[in-house]
């Protein structure tokens, strides 16, 4: 799958423009500050709903706009699909799928699939455990665009539920309020046990292309890995989980080893869920937030046998950086063999970050994809393995006479 056109409406800073582009390498090169990442936010939020640089949709309107409108058609072998999506600031979002009616903008899900490379992914690394689970949601939903309702569902349990808890906290607890928890705790356990399996079962996917990948970009003296940490599991150790009944009896020789979440079947998860929120009702209500669900999991990510964060080198966290993205461009790959579509690489300011041992590295291996954008302040950060069509930015727009 290849972008063949992209044009923006009040998106950011620009008013109104048109980018043609095709299959391959492009490279738009600009100034800092003129808009090349714009553009590129642009086709990533199409992907995702989700700006990779900002939480909230009011930076994405034009100062002083009230919409702004990402159109796009993108190619698939033979077939053609025109993409928009109305971006509003008083009202829900839409989408149109080949011009027919507007649907809700997660119904656009899944269409455009994009891996997007940028400076603000050394949070993966280096941030809190909040971004890298919105790394493997966001990967979630690229794959199986279902998955927007399930965290989606989710959140909404969760608000409730801490509502609840809050205001127990502040004394207005009755009766009353602990049957409505336990219903609930019943919504949350089935919602974060499909999350939670949905996510388990990712990180499994990821887990032999991350080590590649990170072998590829460095000298191979270390090997990466990511570990699924789970609120859930921390709860059931912590109370005894499956061998309670064993230890309660003092047997310790018969206490089964600590349960592996990834074998258990959704149904399992939702019944482990409940038990955890058992055994943390007390301490929850004491401090008014849910403790447990997939809302507080980390991905610890390892190299060799040491934590990523905290011990990595600084080109040491751009290789895991640049590694948990072209996994996740390797797993759909994976499934662009089974029907799906290869997605569209974007590469954005990223080469004048690496060295050059790096930069070469990376140029080879993305070189072969469908499609590659990338933006770059100057010409001579991009690496010789990348030719291509260039494409010159400029203040509000692109300069048609020097794209070549």
């Amino acid at each position: 799958m290849y972008l063949e056109k992209l044009s923006l409406t009040d998106f950011r800073s620009y008013a109104q423009v048109d980018l043609s582009l095709e299959p391959g390498v492009t490279v738009l090169v600009g100034s800092n500050g003129i808009g090349k990442t714009n553009l590129m936010e642009a086709i990533g939020y199409l992907a995702t709903l989700s700006s990779h640089r900002v939480s909230t949709d009011a930076p994405l309107l034009r100062f002083g706009t009230e919409r702004a409108m990402i159109r796009a058609k993108l190619v698939r072998g033979e077939q053609a699909t025109v993409l928009e999506l109305e971006i509003n600031a008083a009202r829900a979002n839409r989408g149109r799928i080949n011009r027919s009616n507007p649907v809700r903008a997660r119904d656009l899900l899944g269409i455009c699939q994009t891996v997007l490379f940028a400076p603000e992914d050394l949070a993966l690394v280096k941030g809190d455990p909040s971004s890298r689970r919105r790394f493997l949601d966001e990967l979630l939903v690229s794959l199986t665009p279902r998955h927007a309702a399930t965290r989606s569902d989710y959140d909404r349990v969760l608000k409730q539920r801490n509502a609840l808890l809050k205001s127990a906290r502040a004394g207005k607890f009755t009766a009353g309020h602990e049957a409505t928890l336990d219903v609930w705790d019943q919504h949350m356990a089935r919602a974060g046990a499909e999350l939670l399996h949905a996510r388990l079962e990712l990180v499994d996917r990821l887990q032999p292309h991350l080590k590649n990948a990170y072998a590829q970009l460095t000298d191979g003296s270390k090997q990466a890995a990511a570990v699924y940490r789970s609120t859930l599991q921390d709860i059931l150790d912590d109370d005894g989980g499956a061998p309670r009944t064993a230890i309660e009896t003092g047997d310790a020789a018969a206490a089964a080893p600590a349960e592996d979440l990834r074998l258990l079947s959704v149904e399992q998860l939702t019944e482990r869920y409940i038990q955890a929120f058992a055994t943390a009702r007390r301490k929850e209500l004491e401090r008014g937030i849910s403790l447990v669900g997939p809302h507080r999991d980390e991905l610890e990510l390892l190299l060799g046998s040491a934590p990523a964060k905290g011990y990595a080198s600084h080109g040491e966290t751009w290789s895991m950086c640049l590694s948990l993205r072209l996994a996740s461009y390797y797993v759909m790959l994976d499934d662009a063999r089974t029907g799906g579509s290869a997605p569209i690489l974007i590469l954005d300011d990223v080469f004048a970050e690496l060295d050059v041992q790096r930069r070469r590295k990376l140029a080879a291996i993305v070189s072969g994809a469908e499609q590659v954008l990338v933006t770059a302040a100057v010409e001579a950060d991009i690496p010789v393995e990348l030719t291509g069509r260039r494409v010159k930015v400029i203040p509000g727009g692109i300069d048609e006479q020097d794209c070549r």
